[in-house]
């Protein structure tokens, strides 16, 4: 798997921040493996598992999370001690009301360490503006460039036939 250094030597600086950490884009740009990269370097740093809370509305397993009152027990649930939490929220827009959920723990949890990502205009609407007021920083992730592409499959950068792959494909096929 590539390590997408561009974007983790932006967002390191904010693992053990209050800030809700946004990462949107487009489908299939790899938000979901920054994320899993993200908590790698956290599990680095000796964080133990049960302070890395991590859902994905993609999966069946957390079907019933997407009503936001359930979301937030089941995080809320997860925190015992005071060492700081990082919850990791992929595909949030599939949860109605996230923006409520999200800013309640935000604001009642203090060891904790937010991050979210999404693929629709809702994570950048006014109300999840409104509702965060100024508590969060954004990323925006696109798809692999063609130095991060040649990279992870090693091709040959110079051959034409890997750029008409590249911008055909647009990804690893």
């Amino acid at each position: 798997m590539l390590k997408r250094e561009m974007y983790l030597s932006r967002i390191r600086g904010f693992y053990d921040n209050d800030l809700v950490k946004i990462l949107v884009g487009i489908r299939r740009c790899g938000k979901t493996i920054i994320l899993k990269q993200i908590i790698d370097e956290i599990r680095e740093r000796k964080v133990e598992d049960n302070h890395i809370i991590y859902v994905n509305f993609k999966y069946v397993e957390f079907e019933e999370l997407k009503d936001y009152k359930k979301l937030n027990t089941y995080i809320k649930d997860k925190i015992k001690d005071r060492k700081i939490y990082y919850i990791f929220l992929d595909e949030i827009q599939n949860v109605d009301k996230f923006e409520v959920v999200v800013n309640s723990l935000r604001a009642s949890i203090k060891n904790a360490s937010i991050f979210i990502t999404g693929s629709n205009s809702k994570l950048l609407s006014n109300e999840l503006s409104t509702v965060l007021s100024g508590r969060y920083v954004l990323f925006n992730i696109y798809p692999l460039t063609y130095k991060e592409y040649i990279e992870l499959t090693k091709k040959n950068a110079k051959d034409d036939s890997s750029f008409e792959d590249y911008l055909k494909w647009g990804r690893i096929t």
